[in-house]
């Protein structure tokens, strides 16, 4: 058995990703790494160079500044990630995305259970979404819960929107024509630590205007700068304390923070419906009517 591991990033450093830490924390499962570069001005292609893995292959490539439709540039990197992997099965580590040693040793095992079952087409994981800094998450709908992070290396699969999940299409070179079919997975008890809202609010700004970017015109861009000059962590369901350890990679970023995040409990920006949801959710220990882009199997 044979596994690929990819990834993409472009100014990782200036937006405050944890490109590294991602890239490092799913190597010990692969046989190559892929990781995908955009074009890049701020040394984050010199610091992947510089780990010296051989395992690491870098595919260059240059963002198409006018592609705003729907976020579609991210699934658009994510499938060059695909189409140069050469494992059986591919793991995609987004840059904002970490996974946890102690999950390396399942992980593993579920690839080795399956790598001769076609019926599974990939594996979900659950995601710890930290908002505001490293002890607090969000557990509502309003953060995804479960997504796939493996998927067999099968050419009809494709990153699905805009690089949240992966669906097969029977003709892949017109997916964005097609609805796609939704993968067959096995969940996992790992996790994948996600800290795409954990960074000094001033850095949050940055990243956000150019997600925004992807989406938007640049009149959306800049009003959105000039009515932000710090991100708004007060804007916020509920959240709970992390009493977890966090990936050991993660160590230098954690130590480094130099923000400070104040959870206010008694408040919250919740409609009525999602007080509603969150009762339910509290009664039965369960999400109801949740985005769900995959097909559980039971095995």
């Amino acid at each position: 058995m044979k596994v690929s591991a990819y990834s993409y990033v472009r100014n990782g450093f200036q937006y405050d990703y944890p490109f590294i830490q991602a890239i490092t924390s799913v190597l010990p499962l692969c046989h190559e790494f892929i990781m995908v570069v955009g074009d890049s001005t701020d040394g984050t292609r010199e610091a992947i160079e510089a780990l010296g893995d051989s395992r690491i292959r870098i595919v260059d490539t240059i963002w198409d500044e006018q592609l705003r439709t729907a976020g579609r540039i991210f699934a658009q990197q994510a499938n060059i990630g695909l189409d140069h992997v050469t494992g059986d099965w591919a793991f995609h580590i987004q840059a904002d995305e970490v996974l946890h040693e102690d999950d390396i040793p399942l992980v593993r095992a579920a690839m080795e259970k399956y790598a001769g079952d076609p019926e599974v087409e990939g594996f979900l994981f659950n995601f710890i979404n930290f908002f505001g800094d490293y002890r607090h998450y969000g557990p509502s709908r309003r953060f995804h819960q479960h997504e796939i992070r493996i998927t067999r290396n099968d050419p009809h699969v494709r990153s699905y929107r805009d690089s949240q999940g992966f669906r097969i299409f029977e003709n892949p070179e017109r997916q964005w024509e097609e609805k796609g079919r939704k993968l067959r997975v096995v969940p996992l008890e790992a996790r994948i630590f996600h800290y795409s809202h954990v960074k000094n609010p001033a850095n949050q700004v940055r990243k956000r205007a150019a997600f925004i970017a992807r989406y938007e015109s640049d009149e959306v861009v800049q009003k959105y700068l000039e009515t932000n000059k710090d991100f708004n962590y007060a804007d916020y369901d509920y959240l709970k304390i992390y009493e977890g350890t966090h990936p050991a990679v993660m160590k230098s970023v954690i130590d480094a923070q130099d923000w400070q995040f104040h959870y206010d409990p008694t408040r919250n920006d919740m409609s009525i419906k999602e007080m509603l949801m969150r009762r339910l959710e509290e009664l039965t220990g369960k999400q109801f009517f949740i985005y769900k882009n995959y097909t559980i199997l039971k095995k």
